[in-house]
C-alpha cells in the first residue's frame, strides 16, 4: 500500500506501539481487499460488546490502554453495550457480566472513546454528511449512513474500527470507491409498507434476494419519502438478511435522483416486483398466532424518541400480562429525553422495562432466555427475528400495535 509520511511514521513506531499495531492491522486488511492506499476518516464507531469480547478481549483492551501513546486520532463512539447497569438485575443478568462490562467501559474511556452505546448514532449523536468518509462498526449504522446520508463506509470489524479511531484512516476499498456504489439489482415496490415491521420485511425480502455485500439494490416505486425510522428498519433488515451495505431509492436517497443515476448511467436491469404476496409470505415464515408469548422486544435497532412516544401512547392505561415481559431498548441520549418527557414513566407504568444503551441480541440473549424462561419472542424488528433464533428463541414478527396487544394479552394476536 502507498503510505504518506505520517503513515510511514506510524508504521515505524514513531507515534507509539499502539498506533503501530493499528496501522499494521489496517495494512493487512487493505492487502486482503487490494486497497492501494488509505482514506482519512472523520469518525469511527466500535461494535465491541462484552458478550463478543469475553474476558480475553477485555484483557487485550486493558493491555492496549496500558501502553504509551494509546490515544485516539479522531472522535470514536461505541455501539450498544452488553448490559445496562440500571436494569441488568431485573433481566437476570449476572454480576460477572456487570463486572466485565465495567472493565471494558473503563478501558474504552481511557483510550478517549465516547461511550455513546448506540446503534442509532445517525439519529442521536453526530449525523454523517454526504461524501464524508467514516469507519462504522455496526451493519445497520453502515447501511444507513451510506444509503440515506450518502456518506462512505464499509462494515468495520471491532479491531478495524478501533484501528481507524487510532490512526484516523481506513483502507480505501469497497464503498469508499465510487465504482462500488453503483446499483446492481433493481426492485419495484407495488405496495407501500404500512408499519415499521413492514419496512423491515421489505429489507428482509430484498436482502435475501441480493444476498451479497457487493450487491447494491435499487428500490423504485415509492412516491413519497419514508421517515427516518422507516428507513432505519429497512436498512437494518437488509443488512441482516443479505449483508447489504448500500441501497438507493430514486428521488429519495442522495446518490439517486433518478433510476439512471442509481445505476450511474448504465441500463437498469429488469426489476423484481415486491408486493402484497411477497409481504404475506415473509410474515408467514414467522407467524405463530394464538401461542403464549414470553417476551416482547422493541429494539435492534434502538428506538428513537418518536418511537418511544408511539409506544407510550399505545400502552397508556393498560397493563402488560403477568406472564409476559415487555422490553424496550434505546440509546442513552433518547433515554434521558424520554425520562424528561415522561415517556419512560408511562411505559414502565404499564409494566414495561426500558433499558438504556443495549441491544437485545448483544446482551447475553441466550443466558437471559434461560434465566427467565423465555422461549417465544415477538418483535416488530425484522432484523431481530432473523438473528435471535440462533440464541434459542422461536421468533415472530408483528406490527408495533400487534406487539403491544400481544404483550397485554400474553398471547400472539
Amino acid at each position: 500500500m502507498k503510505l504518506t509520511p505520517e503513515e510511514q511514521a506510524m508504521l515505524a513506531g514513531e507515534q507509539g506501539p499502539v498506533r503501530q499495531w493499528a496501522i499494521r492491522h489496517q495494512m493487512a486488511v487493505g492487502a486482503f481487499f487490494d486497497a492501494e492506499d488509505f482514506v482519512a476518516v472523520s469518525q469511527a464507531h466500535i461494535m465491541a460488546d462484552t458478550e463478543s469480547l469475553g474476558d480475553s478481549g477485555v484483557s487485550w483492551l486493558e493491555e492496549l490502554v496500558a501502553q504509551p501513546g494509546a490515544r485516539l486520532a479522531v472522535p470514536t463512539i461505541t455501539d450498544p453495550r452488553g448490559l445496562d447497569l440500571a436494569t441488568y438485575r431485573r433481566l437476570k443478568q449476572t454480576e460477572a457480566m456487570a463486572s466485565l462490562e465495567a472493565r471494558a467501559s473503563k478501558a474504552f474511556e481511557a483510550l478517549g472513546v465516547l461511550m455513546t452505546n448506540t446503534c442509532i448514532n445517525y439519529q442521536t449523536v453526530l449525523p454523517a454528511v454526504c461524501g464524508e468518509h467514516l469507519a462504522m462498526g455496526d451493519t445497520g449504522v453502515t447501511i444507513y449512513v451510506n444509503s440515506v446520508m450518502g456518506a462512505h463506509s464499509n462494515f468495520e470489524g471491532g479491531p478495524s474500527a478501533l484501528a481507524a479511531g487510532l490512526t484516523g484512516r481506513t483502507p480505501r476499498y469497497g464503498y469508499h470507491l465510487p465504482q462500488h456504489r453503483r446499483g446492481t439489482r433493481h426492485f419495484e415496490l407495488t405496495r407501500r409498507p404500512r408499519d415499521l415491521a413492514d419496512w423491515g420485511a421489505l429489507g428482509g425480502i430484498v436482502g435475501r434476494i441480493a444476498n451479497s455485500y457487493w450487491e447494491v439494490p435499487v428500490i423504485s416505486g415509492l412516491e413519497t419519502s419514508p421517515t427516518s425510522d422507516e428507513l432505519k428498519h429497512l436498512g437494518t433488515a437488509m443488512a441482516s438478511f443479505g449483508s447489504v451495505a448500500l441501497f438507493h431509492i430514486p428521488g429519495i436517497t442522495p446518490e439517486a435522483a433518478t433510476v439512471s443515476d442509481a445505476f450511474q448511467g448504465a441500463a437498469a436491469p429488469k426489476p423484481v416486483t415486491v408486493g402484497a404476496d411477497e409481504f404475506a409470505r415473509f410474515y408467514e415464515g414467522y407467524a405463530q398466532a394464538g401461542e403464549k408469548v414470553d417476551v416482547v422486544v422493541f429494539g435492534a435497532p434502538q428506538l428513537s424518541i418518536v418511537e418511544m412516544q408511539q409506544l407510550a401512547n399505545l400502552l397508556d392505561g393498560r397493563t402488560v400480562h403477568e406472564g409476559t415481559t415487555l422490553l424496550v431498548t434505546t440509546s442513552p441520549e433518547v433515554k434521558h429525553s424520554a425520562d424528561r418527557m415522561g415517556l419512560t414513566g408511562r411505559i414502565e407504568a404499564a409494566g414495561g422495562i426500558v433499558a438504556s444503551g443495549i441491544c437485545f441480541y448483544q446482551s447475553y440473549a441466550r443466558e437471559m432466555g434461560e434465566a427467565n424462561g423465555w422461549h417465544r419472542l415477538l418483535t416488530n424488528s425484522a432484523k431481530l427475528v432473523n438473528i435471535i433464533g440462533g440464541y434459542g428463541y422461536q421468533p415472530s414478527l408483528g406490527t408495533t400495535e400487534q406487539c403491544v396487544e400481544s404483550a397485554i394479552a400474553g398471547r400472539m394476536r
